[in-house]
């Protein structure tokens, strides 16, 4: 994306310029051991896919100019259904058609989340606060319609 002719030295420039700016992203990379083509387990740099979009937008190169312009229209859409949450609802349709899903497959998703927003409020409501809670009464719901665990 950078067309240099040393990635390994661009990436260690770039990660510094990234420390001496005081950016979070730099915080945000991990180093893990993976597996490399030679077989050895080499110290490999990781971030997650927010911390690589921002990263994307800070490489000064037109090869990355389109994915720039994609997160820009991306995130004026997602400001927008902020303004009005019907233009996500009608997104998320959209996409599932693209994905071929029939009108009543749409609508049987849509409900099934209403219907699961409106069961856990009340669960919060009636006091269930914790992730495994939630996780525990999801299980006994999914286990007596389908006769098993999500385990």
């Amino acid at each position: 994306m950078t067309g240099s002719s040393i990635p390994k030295r661009y990436w260690s420039d770039l990660k510094k310029k990234l420390l001496n700016e005081g950016s979070e992203v730099y915080d945000k990379i991990v180093r893990l051991k993976m597996k490399a083509e030679d077989g050895k387990m080499r110290d490999t740099d990781i971030a997650d896919t927010e911390t690589l979009l921002r990263l994307i937008q800070s490489v000064p190169s037109p090869k990355a100019e389109p994915f720039k312009q994609l997160l820009a229209k991306v995130g004026y859409e997602r400001m927008q259904e902020i303004q009005d949450p019907e233009m996500g609802l009608n997104r998320a349709r959209e996409n599932w058609q693209k994905l071929g899903r029939s009108e009543k497959w749409i609508q049987q998703r849509m409900t099934g989340q209403d219907t699961r927003n409106k069961l856990t409020d009340y669960w919060k409501e009636s006091g269930v606060e914790k992730s495994d809670e939630f996780g525990f009464l999801t299980n006994i719901i999914h286990q007596e319609w389908t006769g098993i665990t999500i385990k």
